[in-house]
């Protein structure tokens, strides 16, 4: 087979890899399972694997097969090993990226070896050494990144905004499906608040449209740097319509991290 290939012999896409399919009933399936548990990262990525994007392959190779990019994979072939040494990242400045990042893990008890691990059985089955895998596997990587980045929280409306602002790092269907069922379910329990919650979402879109791709830039860098000049240079403001939501919610005595629960009731 006549295989796309770095300079150092890494396959863009392994021969052996199976071509995906759009399969919405799939993706549907694994979101009642996400409702059940919404820290099952796992069903995050069935639900990208079920409704893939065209943009995708192109992005990867834009990326993996330029000299840039074998750099890139050159000095940061794994990422969790660099996210979870927070005494290492502790060492970088006050305000940092990297202080910012380990105060937000700390606070919620999360581990980037933790995300390897809830997504361990859906990529054993689906494990292939190249340039696909590094991407999908920084793309995993970088998603608590973006919380601390865009300033949304791990609460239901939160994710789904993460969601709709990923829509332009990596253009796929299955971004989109999260954040709007994920956002109108929320819109369905709180009926009667006056929260912009549909605001918050298109929000979340606008000011993605804006960032270049935070999953090809150099995390190292990226950590020394001032959480507030980051934020400039990938003109990502501030989620004032997401806040005003979440102040609405604190007036209203609706609790954001609830919603799920009560799905499942």
């Amino acid at each position: 087979v006549d295989l796309e290939t770095a300079r150092d012999g890494k396959p863009l896409r392994h021969p052996d890899r199976p071509k995906a399919r759009y399969r919405p009933l799939a993706a549907l399936r694994h979101f009642r399972e996400l409702l059940k548990d919404k820290e099952n990262t796992a069903e995050v990525f069935r639900i990208y694997d079920a409704l893939p994007s065209g943009q995708f392959i192109p992005r990867v190779r834009a990326l993996t097969l330029s000299p840039y990019g074998e750099a890139l994979r050159a000095s940061e072939p794994f990422l969790p090993s660099i996210l979870d040494d927070h005494d290492a990242l502790r060492k970088m400045p006050k305000g940092s990226v990297a202080h910012a990042y380990c105060d937000f893990m700390e606070r919620e008890g999360l581990t980037a070896a933790g995300m390897v691990e809830a997504t361990k059985a859906r990529e054993d089955a689906n494990y292939f050494d190249d340039g696909v895998n590094w991407y999908i596997e920084r793309l995993r990587d970088f998603h608590d990144i973006l919380h601390i980045v865009t300033g949304y929280g791990r609460d239901i409306l939160g994710e789904q905004c993460i969601f709709a602002y990923m829509y332009h790092q990596r253009p796929s269907p299955g971004h989109l499906y999260l954040a709007w069922i994920g956002a109108l379910m929320v819109r369905a329990q709180a009926l009667r608040s006056r929260a912009p919650i549909i605001g918050a979402l298109r929000e979340a879109r606008r000011n993605g449209k804006g960032c270049p791709r935070i999953v090809e830039q150099p995390i190292q860098e990226l950590f020394a740097l001032p959480l507030e000049e980051v934020r400039a240079r990938f003109n990502t403001p501030a989620p004032h319509v997401y806040h005003k939501v979440m102040d609405i919610f604190r007036e209203e005595g609706i609790d954001p991290h609830a919603f799920l629960a009560k799905q499942e009731d």
